[in-house]
């Protein structure tokens, strides 16, 4: 894909994603699993996993201002290229807007990078888990003194994380079980629940109607405590 993407610079091009989402942008890099896009405003890193289809946009092309200042996630000093693994090892500590699932773009900052899934810190839903394979684009802020929502170092401080941690998703998911949780940001109303048991690939959980549902591991973008 990488050699096809080439062929679009300098073009104003528009991705579209799955999730029924699309951004519009300058191609600024490419990483070998993701894609670096200027819109005007933001750095946009999106994995290659999520893009349906791409094309030059000519309806924006003198819509998108030039990038005035670097992007603070770049490669290294060898040149190789960006993987989504590098980005998110360089963007912790980092206030960032991240999209996974439910229409909701979650801010805040990421503190752990395990084997398939990472730890990020909202100020509105605490502390996540987050499946890597499921984040859709990350956005990282112009100037990390600026906190989401205005809020002050007081209100919302990068903090050390120190609950012990386990090296993948499904592992911390059993760490979970009969803790309330809820997944995916309660995308759907079953998605709340007590764990009760992992079996495999297959999670059940007991909703508020102490009735059992049944969810895929693989289709767990996040989990946070109740």
């Amino acid at each position: 894909m990488n050699n096809t993407v080439q062929n679009f610079d300098n073009e104003i091009v528009r991705l579209d994603l799955s999730g029924k989402k699309h951004h519009i942008g300058n191609i600024v890099e490419l990483g070998n699993d993701l894609i670096v896009l200027f819109n005007g405003t933001d750095y946009i890193y999106i994995p290659f996993d999520h893009i349906l289809n791409l094309a030059i946009d000519k309806d924006n092309k003198d819509e998108i201002s030039e990038p005035f200042e670097s992007p603070r996630i770049i490669s290294n000093e060898n040149k190789n290229d960006l993987t989504l693994t590098t980005v998110l090892t360089q963007a912790r500590g980092m206030f960032v807007e991240i999209y996974v699932t439910n229409n909701q773009p979650l801010t805040g900052y990421i503190s752990h990078i395990m084997n398939d899934y990472f730890i990020f810190h909202s100020p509105v839903y605490k502390t996540l888990n987050i499946a890597t394979k499921h984040l859709k684009w990350l956005i990282p802020y112009n100037n990390n003194n600026k906190r989401p929502y205005g809020l002050s170092e007081h209100e919302f401080a990068i903090q050390p994380y120190n609950e012990p941690l386990l090296n993948s998703l499904k592992e911390q998911v059993e760490k979970m079980q009969n803790e309330l949780v809820v997944f995916n940001l309660s995308e759907k109303l079953h998605h709340t629940g007590k764990i009760k048991n992992i079996n495999g690939l297959i999670v059940e959980i007991e909703t508020a109607r102490n009735v059992s549902t049944f969810l895929n591991l693989l289709h767990i973008k996040t989990i946070h405590r109740a």
